[in-house]
Order: C-alpha cells, then sequence, then structure tokens
C-alpha cells in the first residue's frame, strides 16, 4: 500500500518516531565523540565555535523567514520570541544581549578574539554550503515544514548541560563564563521543542503521507549539521585517506 492510503500513525507513535531520529544527531558524529571524551585540542575547539557562529547567526534568519511565511498570529506572536532570544532585546549593557553574542563570548573563552569570531574567516566552505541550504529551505518551504525542521531542538537541552557539568573538567582552559549560552538554552530549547512539536504533530498527524514527509525534512536537518560537523572534521584533524595526509583548504590560521 502507497503511504496515501495507510492510515495515519497515533500521535504517540508519531511522536515516537520523530524522537527516533535522535540516533542521527551529530552528537554521534566522531569530532563530538572526541569533544565530549575531552580530546579536543584548543584550536579544534576553536574551529567548532568559529564554524558554528555562521549557524547561530543564521538561526534568527530562519526564524524570520518561518514567520514571513506564517498567516497564524497567534503563532507568530509566540515564535517571534526565538529572534529576541539570539539577538537579543534591548540595550546590551542592560542585559539584552541574546545568543550571538553569548557565543561570541565563548568563542573569546576558547582563546579566540570578538574579530576572529565575526569576521567569518574561520568558516570552513562545507559549513557555508549546510547552513546556507537551511536558510533558503526555510525561505522557500511552506512554513509547517521549516518549522518541523527545527525539531533537532528534541536531542539539544541534555547536551547543553553536558557541556555545562563537563567541560569545566575536561577543558579547565576554557573560561567558565563563555558557558553562559548553553545554560540559556537549558529553558529556552524546551519551550521551543514544545512549541514545534505542537505545530508539527497536529499539521503533519493528518495523514501517514505527511507524517512521512514530517520524518523526511527531520531528516534534512540532521543531515545540515551532520555536513556541518564533517566539514570541522575535515578542517582541524589529521586525516589519512588511504595512507596519504588529507590536504585541507587552508582556512583556519588560528592559535
Amino acid at each position: 500500500m502507497t503511504n496515501e492510503k495507510l492510515a495515519p500513525w497515533s500521535i504517540e507513535e508519531f511522536e515516537a518516531k520523530l524522537r527516533e531520529k535522535g540516533k542521527g544527531y551529530h552528537i554521534y558524529h566522531p569530532i563530538h565523540v572526541l569533544m565530549y571524551e575531552g580530546k579536543l585540542s584548543q584550536q579544534q575547539m576553536q574551529a567548532w565555535v568559529a564554524n558554528r557562529y555562521y549557524y547561530q547567526i543564521a538561526i534568527p534568519m530562519k526564524d524570520a523567514a518561518i514567520l514571513s511565511n506564517c498567516p497564524d498570529r497567534e503563532l507568530r506572536r509566540g515564535w517571534i520570541q526565538r529572534i529576541f532570544d539570539h539577538d537579543g532585546s534591548g540595550q546590551i549593557a542592560e542585559g539584552g544581549e541574546g545568543g550571538i553574542e553569548a557565543w561570541i563570548h565563548l568563542g573569546h573563552a576558547v582563546g579566540l578574539t570578538r574579530e576572529e569570531v565575526m569576521s567569518q574567516k574561520l568558516v570552513a566552505p562545507g559549513t557555508r554550503f549546510a547552513v546556507d541550504a537551511y536558510i533558503n529551505f526555510a525561505k522557500q518551504r511552506p512554513w509547517q515544514e521549516s518549522v518541523c525542521s527545527s525539531l533537532t531542538e528534541l536531542f539539544a537541552p541534555h547536551i547543553h548541560q553536558q557541556r555545562i557539568d563537563s567541560w569545566p573538567d575536561m577543558y579547565p582552559w576554557i573560561n567558565p563564563e563563555g558557558m553562559q549560552y548553553f545554560k540559556n538554552r537549558l529553558t529556552q530549547a524546551r519551550r521551543d521543542v514544545e512549541q514545534g512539536l505542537q505545530v508539527t504533530l497536529d499539521y503533519f498527524g493528518q495523514s501517514r503521507a505527511l507524517q512521512e514527509r514530517a520524518l523526511e525534512i527531520l531528516q534534512f536537518k540532521l543531515d545540515v549539521l551532520w555536513v556541518m560537523a564533517d566539514a570541522i572534521m575535515l578542517q582541524c584533524t589529521d586525516i589519512k585517506v588511504e595512507g596519504r595526509d588529507y590536504l585541507r583548504q587552508p582556512v583556519m590560521n588560528v592559535s
């Protein structure tokens, strides 16, 4: 039978299948496994922070694209908080910095200057392609699909907590003041998950075909994050291909 003729999964089954996608989350990528084992060098950690900055600045652009395509006023009223979370709200001197500024502080905590982070000169080409593809997806696809693509947040909160708990021991050279981004996301990500998951379950739960489409969309976003991890690993890790050193593009040049 085609999925058009199959009955939709129950809400519980559908949510379970979405959550099962977490098995492909980028925390299982080799570069992240090394990170959580405390085995990354300072240069490798700098590469990760610098590349992820390109993703951080893309998040409010993605969310703005969702807002521009969404006719639902109530959803917009809730979703717009994500932009404030990342871009900040109010005066920086009054604590309205937001996640992007917090990420720049993380860059400083691992030994990068503000200029090195914000210049984007340390961003690998693969990271640019992956992140740009994600922004274009949010701009071009129906807003419900773009909301669904955000559901990799399902798998994030405990990762933030793990970094807060383990990095002071594993990476004592990282200034603890740079951990504020992860602390903020402990509550923000859980709130975001609740909103995005409800939209996805309600809209895509109408038919088996839509449910299958939601799984495809979530896989696309997982692929974006995985490709970013590939790019970071190739940029900052010594790798041999059939016995020969991998010749990386000369992008990284930090101490």
